[in-house]
């Protein structure tokens, strides 16, 4: 059964992501309003919270994710909930994730 409430587009931007006094880098596989699919060799676990800034091309800055939580882990990848995001980066969210609908419908 499908749990998701927004439709999640493929995606391979770069990504990093901090918390709790670590980094680690990644590359945004899955992109959604409300979330994203990380891959990386960092191992994280579900309930951290990360602020998060995935680097799309064609933008000056990358979106800025003030807060993500692990919502799930899977060898290297693991899943994440935007719980906290900006007004104006939202805004940057949608307009990218709308581009990635065009792309899949072309």
């Amino acid at each position: 059964m499908e749990k998701r409430q927004q439709p999640r587009f493929t995606s391979q931007f770069r990504s990093i992501f901090s918390g709790e006094r670590r980094e680690g880098q990644g590359r945004t596989l899955d992109l959604s309003a409300g979330g994203c699919k990380i891959e990386t060799d960092l191992s994280v676990v579900a309930g951290e919270s990360f602020e998060c800034r995935i680097y799309v091309p064609g933008l000056d800055w990358p979106l800025r994710i003030d807060e993500a939580q692990v919502r799930w882990v899977k060898a290297t990848t693991f899943g994440v909930q935007f719980t906290k995001i900006k007004p104006d980066e939202e805004t940057k969210l949608k307009r990218v994730i709308a581009s990635l609908n065009e792309e899949f419908q072309a």
